[in-house]
C-alpha cells in the first residue's frame, strides 16, 4: 500500500460550491427538500405515508421522564414483537405509548440531520438550525442512561435488545446517528448530538468485541463500520476503529452468528429451530477478505465495501484492499447498469447473477447508487485511479439524481431503464416499478439519502494528501484529537490536491512548506466549470509561492484533455490522449520566476502538475464531450441488439412525451448514422437548463393484419428524429413510457 497516494476529503468548511448545476441542486435541497422532509418526519405531508419518526422519539422521551420521576417504582415494558413494520389499527388515532413504523425508523431523523449539517456549511440558515437544535433535544431526551438509543427497543422493551442483529438493525441506527451527529458538529460546533452518538457507540464497544462475555455479532444492515471509522477520524478514539474492524473480521466466520442468534431466539420462544438465514444475502457467507462476488442486498453490500475500504486504508490491510479490488471489478464489469445503478432484482433488493441486468424489472435502488458513490470515493482515497472517479460521476449524474424530481418534491425508490405504464399497473412482476415519483415512503431511506449526498457533494470532488489527521489503528483510546506534528505530511513527497469531479467551487488548501513542517501556506483555488454540458474548466490560483501538486482526473468519456497552465508565472502546455500523455507535451516543465521547476506527469488516469503556485496562476482544461453510442457485453441478454446513447457523464433516454407511445418500435440505424448527425440542443423547458439530443432514427410502421403471428417480411419504417433527454430528468412531465436502450 502506497501511503503517499492515500488521501482524505477536503474539509467542507474549506469549500463553497458555486457550480451552476450543483448549486441549483443544493439550493433545491435546502429550500424544498429539507423543509418537506421535516414535515414528513412529523407526519404532516398530506397523502404521504407517515414516518412516525419524531413521534417515536417523543414517546421514548416521555418514558425516560417517567422513569426518572418514578425511580425504582418505574416498570419497564417487556418486549413484544409487533412486526418488522408496526402500523396503528386506526391511523388517525395511534396509541400514545406504542412504537410505529419500521424497526429502523429512527434513521429518518439521522439522515435528515446529516443533510442539514452539510447544508448549513454551504448556506447558514438560522431558522433551519433552530429547528434542528429543537429536533436534537427531542432525540437526546430518548436516550437511556447507559447510552443506548434506539426507540424501537426503548418503547417495545429492552429485555430483547441486541438479540436480532440480522433483522432489527440497531447497529444500522447507530451508524446513521453517528454520521448525522458528526456532520452537524462539524457544521455548527454544537456537540449535544455528537455526545449522544458517542455514548451509544461507547455502549456498543462494551457489548461487542473479542473478550469473553461480549457479543461476537455484526450488523445485519451495514453502515456502522464506515460510521465508526468516521467517528474515529473525528475524535481519534481508537476503540471506534477497533470496533469497526471487529465487525468486519467477524463477518462470514463460522459458526455463522446470524444462525446462532436465530437458534437462541427459537429456544427463548420455546419454538423448534428452523433455519431461515441466507448468509449470502447479508454478505456473511465468507470472511470479507475472501469475498470476490457482490451478492445479496445491494445497499448493504455498498455500505460494507465502503467500510472495508476505510479500514483497509487506516489499518494498512492489504488483504482487505485486495478484496475491495476484486469486488469492485465484479460490480463494475459484470453487475452495474449503464446508468451507474446496481442491484438488478426486486427479490430482496439484491444483486442477481453476473450479467443479469433486466431493464423493465430493474430494481436499481437509489440508495444503492448512493452507496456506490460512497465506495468509489473511498477507493479513490486508497489510490487515485480514474476508473473510480468515472463510476462515481456516472452514478451521481444519472441514478442518484433520477431518484428526485426536478422540483425536489417527489422521489423514486426504484430506477428502471425501461417503463411501460400499462405493464407496471397490470403485471405483478413489475409492481415495484412506479410510473410516477412518490411523495414519501414508509421505508424512506432514499429521499434523505439523496439530500445528504447532494448537500455534501463537494466532499466527493476533492481529496488531499493524507496529512496523518486520521491516525493508523491504535489499541488505546485517547481524548478528542487535536492537530499535532504527527499530523503533517512528508515534506519531501509534497502535498497533492486531487480534483475528481469538475464542479464550480471556491476552496482553500493549506500546505506545509518547510522541511521541519513548522510552516503552512494557503493556496486559494477557484474552479469554474461548465460540466456536464461543456468540457471547459478553468482553475485560478492565488498563493505566495505555495508548493503543491495538482491532480486532474481525465474522464473516461473524453477522448482526451488539452491543458495550458501558468505556474509560478511561467507558462506551459500538455495534452493527454487515449494513449496517454502526448509525446509533444512539455514534460520538463518551465522554470518559474523564482527559479523553481514545474513538472507534468500522467498516471492512472490523472494528469499531475507539480510546481510552486503564486497569484494569478491558472490551469485551463479543455475536454471533448463527444456523443457516445454504447453497447453492452453480449452476455447481457436484455441489451442484445440495442444501444444506449451518452454524452459526457450523462446517459440519455427516450420518453413518450417527446417520441410518442410504443418506444420499442423506434431504432437507430448504425449502418447509416454518423455521430455528426446527432444534434445537441439546450433547453430550459423543465425549469432546469440541460442539453438534449436529436438523433436520426427510424420507427416501425406496423402491419395491420389482425393476426398475432404472421409470415415474416421486411419491415416498413419511416424516418424520424428521436429526441433524447438526460435519464435523471425523465418522468417530470407526467406518466409515460421511457427507454434507455434503443434497438439498432
Amino acid at each position: 500500500m502506497n501511503n503517499r497516494e492515500i488521501s482524505n476529503p477536503l474539509d467542507l468548511k474549506q469549500i463553497q460550491v458555486t457550480d451552476a448545476f450543483w448549486h441549483r441542486e443544493q439550493e433545491l435541497v435546502r429550500t424544498q427538500v429539507l423543509p418537506y422532509q421535516w414535515d414528513a418526519l412529523n407526519d404532516k405531508v398530506e397523502g404521504a405515508a407517515p414516518s412516525y419518526c419524531m413521534r417515536n422519539f417523543k414517546v421514548a422521551g416521555r418514558m425516560m421522564r417517567e422513569k426518572k420521576d418514578k425511580g425504582a417504582a418505574y416498570v419497564a415494558p417487556s418486549y413484544t414483537f409487533r412486526g418488522f413494520e408496526a402500523l396503528p389499527e386506526d391511523p388517525a388515532h395511534p396509541d400514545e405509548d406504542k412504537f410505529y413504523g419500521f424497526v429502523f425508523q429512527d434513521t429518518d431523523f439521522s439522515k435528515w440531520i446529516e443533510a442539514v449539517g452539510y447544508s448549513l456549511l454551504q448556506h447558514p440558515d438560522p431558522a433551519l438550525e433552530k429547528t434542528a437544535d429543537e429536533a436534537i433535544d427531542i432525540v437526546c431526551a430518548a436516550q437511556l442512561e447507559n447510552g443506548y438509543l434506539d426507540t424501537y427497543y426503548i418503547i417495545n422493551g429492552m429485555d430483547r435488545a441486541f438479540t436480532n442483529l440480522r433483522d432489527h438493525h440497531e447497529l444500522y441506527c447507530l451508524g446513521h446517528l453517528v454520521e448525522g451527529a458528526v456532520a452537524y458538529y462539524q457544521a455548527t460546533g454544537k456537540d449535544k448530538l455528537l455526545c449522544a452518538a458517542e455514548r451509544f457507540a461507547d455502549y456498543c464497544c462494551q457489548v461487542f468485541g473479542p473478550e469473553p462475555g461480549q457479543h461476537k455479532g455484526y450488523p445485519g444492515h451495514e453502515i456502522a463500520e464506515m460510521a465508526l471509522v468516521r467517528l474515529f477520524e473525528e475524535d481519534n478514539q481508537g476503540k471506534y476503529l477497533n470496533l469497526a474492524k471487529f465487525f468486519l473480521e467477524q463477518r462470514g466466520t463460522r459458526p455463522y452468528y446470524f444462525e446462532q442468534e436465530e437458534q437462541e431466539r427459537a429456544a427463548y420462544d420455546g419454538q423448534p429451530y428452523k433455519k431461515t438465514t441466507n448468509n449470502a444475502y447479508h454478505q456473511a457467507h465468507l470472511p470479507v477478505r475472501e469475498q470476490s462476488e457482490a451478492v445479496g442486498h445491494a445497499v448493504r453490500a455498498m455500505y460494507l465495501y465502503s467500510g472495508m475500504a476505510d479500514v483497509a486504508r487506516l489499518c494498512e490491510d492489504e488483504a482487505m484492499e485486495a478484496a475491495c479490488d476484486r469486488l469492485w471489478d465484479n460490480v463494475t464489469r459484470e453487475k452495474m447498469y449503464v446508468t451507474g445503478g446496481v442491484g438488478a432484482t426486486h427479490m430482496g433488493e439484491a444483486f442477481s447473477f453476473n450479467y443479469d441486468l433486466p431493464n423493465d424489472t430493474a430494481y436499481s435502488e437509489t440508495c444503492a447508487a448512493i452507496g456506490l458513490v460512497f465506495w468509489a470515493r473511498r477507493m479513490l482515497q486508497l489510490k487515485p485511479r480514474s476508473k473510480y472517479g468515472d463510476v462515481m460521476e456516472l452514478a451521481l449524474y444519472n441514478t442518484v439524481l433520477a431518484g428526485m424530481a426536478l422540483d425536489g418534491k417527489s422521489f423514486f425508490y426504484v430506477n428502471p431503464l425501461d417503463v411501460v405504464p400499462e405493464a407496471c399497473h397490470k403485471d405483478g412482476r413489475k409492481g415495484h416499478v412506479k410510473t410516477l415519483r412518490q411523495k414519501w415512503f414508509g421505508c424512506a431511506c432514499c429521499p434523505p439519502n439523496i439530500a445528504r449526498l447532494v448537500s455534501s457533494v463537494a466532499a466527493y470532488a476533492y481529496t488531499e494528501s493524507d496529512t496523518g489527521a486520521a491516525p493508523r489503528l491504535s489499541g488505546e483510546d485517547s481524548s478528542r484529537a487535536e492537530d499535532s506534528a504527527s499530523h503533517k505530511p512528508d515534506a519531501k513527497n509534497g502535498d497533492t490536491l486531487w480534483i475528481h469531479l469538475y464542479m464550480g467551487s471556491v476552496l482553500t488548501k493549506e500546505v506545509w512548506v518547510s522541511d521541519k513542517l513548522q510552516e503552512k501556506k494557503t493556496l486559494d483555488v477557484k474552479v469554474e466549470s461548465q460540466l456536464p454540458w461543456e468540457g471547459q474548466v478553468k482553475v485560478s490560483l492565488r498563493g505566495d509561492g505555495v508548493p503543491c501538486k495538482l491532480a486532474f482526473r481525465v474522464p473516461g468519456w473524453s477522448s482526451g484533455m488539452k491543458v495550458s497552465y501558468r505556474c509560478g508565472g511561467a507558462a506551459g502546455e500538455a495534452a493527454v490522449t487515449e494513449e496517454g500523455l502526448a509525446a509533444e507535451a512539455n514534460l520538463e516543465g518551465q522554470t518559474d520566476k523564482a527559479g523553481g521547476q514545474t513538472a507534468v506527469s500522467y498516471r492512472d488516469g490523472y494528469l499531475y502538475i507539480d510546481g510552486t503556485w503564486q497569484d494569478d496562476d491558472e490551469v485551463i482544461l479543455e475536454m471533448e464531450i463527444p456523443v457516445r453510442i454504447l453497447e453492452a457485453d453480449p452476455r447481457v441478454r436484455e441489451d442484445m441488439g440495442k444501444v444506449a446513447i451518452a454524452r459526457g457523464p450523462i446517459v440519455y433516454c427516450l420518453e413518450e412525451a417527446d417520441n410518442g407511445k410504443d418506444l420499442h418500435m423506434c431504432r437507430v440505424d448504425l449502418q447509416t448514422l454518423r455521430l455528426s448527425d446527432i444534434r445537441t440542443e439546450t433547453t430550459e423547458e423543465l425549469g432546469h437548463p440541460m442539453t438534449v439530443l436529436k438523433v436520426p432514427g427510424k420507427r416501425l410502421i406496423p402491419e395491420e393484419s389482425g393476426e398475432l403471428y404472421r409470415s415474416a417480411k421486411p419491415a416498413r419504417e419511416e424516418d424520424v428524429t428521436l429526441r433524447m433527454i438526460p435519464y435523471y430528468a425523465w418522468n417530470n412531465r407526467g406518466e409515460g413510457e421511457m427507454s434507455v436502450w434503443v434497438r439498432r
